[in-house]
């Protein structure tokens, strides 16, 4: 039902401590239970697990209770063991587990949205249910009276959520790739701001309450760092997945963001250094190196008898240019670039060894990421994959 696997401490990547794979559909959530050897996990297949490692080194279900339904997400708080699950019919059912993890008692039943909920968050200080569906609506609930306090109409369905307990912002990403900011008082809901940086829909959002940074991910394979806190407006993008970004963690002890895609990737961002913002594209009729002109600029191509010229940009200064004024390649991961990308010849010479160095590390799951949860006080990540296998890995060495 679940193998144990040794640990390699002396490799400084993930070691992969555990395997869970008693699964008949994916696990769309799955989280460690703080200063317990647990894991609680909902899947598709309408389970919900909770399993306990027990001396022979193996997990084993210490709960399996079937719903009527798929389950498509979950908030546990460890504090009041309450859990909270979002279901594919658009209702939210509410269970307290017992001390020793043996027992779920059911508590509650939300009626919060007409279709599949997307995101659920408990918000133990302010006693509320957040809650997102693919009915487009984003909703709060008291989680004392269970009556619903307030709900805000979406743009598209949100894939994404969470909370800021001492300003009461929530930040929602959706489908669209915008991401927008609530205010939320008891019963009222106000339009903050809204950011669109992403060309993909928004797949997981994560808060840093500490420095006041949102960081995005999405389809697009991209990590966006909102600097909420500091006013400034800006913007860093993170280029490291190959497929799409899933799950997102940070360790703010470290200064290390954690990341984990459908690709089977889990990156490590050192974000303790300072990084730049990539430059805004700019727009040219001709290359703006050797200004020979570009494919549509049909007087120029006429005056010059030149045949028009298909146009590029360089990552690092912004500049439209040609093919052959942009034919080198570099990394350049300051600007959040792990991968080379095009630059044009000029900022080609300007880019050092010391540039190039990676401000990432790199480590395979070997299975596509569906969710991922990271658990600090232990130093433990999860992680869900396609292959309906459960990951437990011991970050310690590389978030340290």
């Amino acid at each position: 039902m679940a193998a144990e696997i040794q640990p390699q401490p002396q490799a400084r990547k993930p070691c992969l401590l555990s395997k869970i794979d008693a699964f008949q559909e994916v696990v769309s959530t799955a989280v460690i239970i703080p200063k317990e050897d647990g894991v609680i996990s909902v899947s598709e297949d309408r389970t919900i697990r909770v399993w306990l490692k027990r001396d022979s080194g193996q997990y084993w279900p210490s709960i399996y209770h079937t719903m009527p339904s798929s389950s498509s997400c979950m908030s546990f708080n460890p504090e009041t063991r309450r859990l909270s699950v979002g279901m594919d019919t658009g209702s939210i059912c509410e269970f307290v587990l017992s001390e020793d993890y043996n027992k779920m008692t059911p508590a509650r039943t939300y009626q919060a949205h007409q279709g599949r909920v997307t995101v659920v968050l408990f918000v133990l200080e302010m006693e509320w249910l957040l809650s997102t569906g693919q009915d487009k609506n984003f909703t709060w609930h008291c989680s004392e009276s269970g009556q619903q306090l307030g709900t805000y109409r979406t743009a598209a369905w949100v894939s994404g959520l969470q909370f800021d307990v001492e300003t009461r912002h929530a930040f929602v990403g959706d489908q669209s790739g915008q991401v927008t900011i609530l205010k939320l008082e008891q019963d009222i809901c106000s339009l903050v701001t809204t950011f669109k940086g992403h060309t993909g829909n928004v797949t997981a959002l994560c808060w840093d309450p500490v420095t006041r940074v949102l960081f995005s991910g999405s389809s697009d394979h991209s990590i966006i760092m909102w600097d909420i806190g500091g006013r400034k407006g800006t913007a860093i993008e993170l280029q490291g997945h190959n497929d799409k970004v899933q799950g997102l963690c940070y360790a703010s002890h470290t200064r290390q963001l954690i990341s984990c895609s459908s690709d089977g990737s889990i990156v490590i961002w050192n974000m303790d250094v300072t990084r730049q913002e990539t430059p805004e594209w700019l727009d040219s009729d001709s290359c703006q190196k050797c200004e020979q002109p570009f494919f549509w600029n049909f007087k120029q191509m006429w005056d010059s008898k030149k045949i028009g010229l298909r146009q590029h940009h360089c990552r690092k200064c912004g500049q439209a240019v040609c093919g052959k004024c942009s034919s080198k390649r570099s990394t350049i991961p300051l600007m959040g670039f792990e991968f080379e990308v095009r630059v044009c010849d000029s900022c080609h010479e300007s880019i050092s060894d010391e540039d190039r160095a990676p401000t990432a590390t790199f480590h395979d799951s070997k299975h596509s990421i569906v969710y991922m949860h990271y658990e600090p006080t232990t130093g433990n990540l999860l992680t869900s994959g396609t292959d309906k296998i459960v990951k437990l890995w011991d970050m310690t060495p590389v978030v340290s």
